[in-house]
């Protein structure tokens, strides 16, 4: 039985972690305190430590997975703030060993002083988001995230909220990982981000987009559940699948849903519901993300042309000539 800030945890510990890099803010805190205070944690070796800030402690899982071990940096909402230079950069160096970043957040300001989304910082860096739904599925995602960080070079934040953080389940553990064998990047030049150099990096990323998206359609953690009543369909993201299936005791709704855990969002999903139901109901935990997208892809009738579809190159400032070439026309200034 344990908390979800526990399951996390414990998941790190069984998922071959080497340290834990953090500064305390509930409803973050008690992750870190969970691996500080296990022995299992002190035989392997872990290391959990509490830095100056939030901008430090992840430095110092940067710094962890530049040398190829599995690192995982933790805060509060208001914390990813505090550490948004690192975050962001992170995005473009990329990860060596695997790299998750929780944030946690808390809507209705128990212990913060203001509500606020990681999803947006996620969305804002282009990198990959979890959102688990329950405690099995927080222990769960600390290994799929960083097998996912792994296999794309790329941290991986995970985002939770305080009801799921500080209530407890039944949480069934599997097999430990070893540790990973300290190494160098392949790309030695990979977290040195001089404007040469992270110019390709933010090429990479931005061409990365694609394979995120196809993990998000197809890794199992995004799910479509079909249902006889086409009059709504619902889409319920992190904890809030979790309330909604509160609501039917037998687990059965009679509305499709789509239950979101993973991002970016699975476009082909979001399109099917849409297709077949008349109206649309969002649920999520925090600030409308979800819902404000959706109303976005709603016009996917309309022919809508920039930076997403190749028109106007995607990374890049823009210029006469590119406002040209988008237009039809010949360029009329010399590049």
């Amino acid at each position: 039985m344990l908390l979800g800030d526990e399951a996390i945890a414990q998941g790190a510990i069984d998922a071959g972690i080497s340290g834990i890099y953090s500064y305390p803010g509930t409803p973050s805190t008690e992750i870190t305190e969970y691996v500080h205070s296990s022995k299992e944690a002190k035989e392997k070796g872990i290391v959990s430590s509490w830095c100056a800030n939030e901008k430090t402690a992840l430095e110092c899982a940067i710094g962890m997975s530049y040398a190829g071990k599995r690192a995982m940096s933790c805060m509060k909402h208001v914390g990813l703030n505090v550490a948004a230079d690192p975050f962001m950069n992170s995005a473009v160096t990329g990860a060596n060993g695997g790299l998750i970043i929780l944030a946690a957040d808390d809507p209705s300001m128990h212990s913060s002083q203001n509500e606020q989304d990681s999803r947006f910082y996620g969305k804002f860096a282009l990198m990959p988001i979890l959102e688990p739904s329950n405690q099995q599925e927080a222990y769960d995602m600390v290994f799929y995230g960083f097998e996912l960080s792994e296999k794309f070079k790329i941290p991986v934040l995970m985002r939770i909220t305080t009801r799921l953080a500080h209530s407890r389940a039944a949480v069934v553990r599997r097999n430990h990982i070893g540790q990973n064998d300290m190494k160098l990047p392949d790309n030695l030049t990979q977290f040195v981000l001089l404007p040469s150099i992270a110019r390709k990096q933010y090429k990479d990323l931005l061409n990365n987009q694609e394979n995120f998206e196809n993990e998000s359609e197809n890794a199992g953690n995004n799910v479509y559940i079909d249902g006889p009543d086409k009059s709504k369909g619902i889409i319920a993201c992190g904890l809030g699948f979790n309330y909604l299936m509160e609501n039917y005791p037998d687990r059965v709704v009679p509305h499709p849903v789509l239950k979101i855990t993973q991002y970016p969002l699975p476009k082909k999903m979001i399109q099917k519901l849409i297709d077949e139901t008349q109206e649309i109901l969002v649920i999520e935990d925090g600030m409308p993300l979800v819902e404000e997208n959706i109303k976005g892809l709603l016009s996917v009738g309309l022919n809508i042309h920039g930076r997403l579809d190749g028109t106007i190159p995607r990374d890049g400032e823009l210029n006469p000539n590119i406002v040209a070439r988008a237009l039809g026309m010949q360029d009329t200034i010399g590049e």
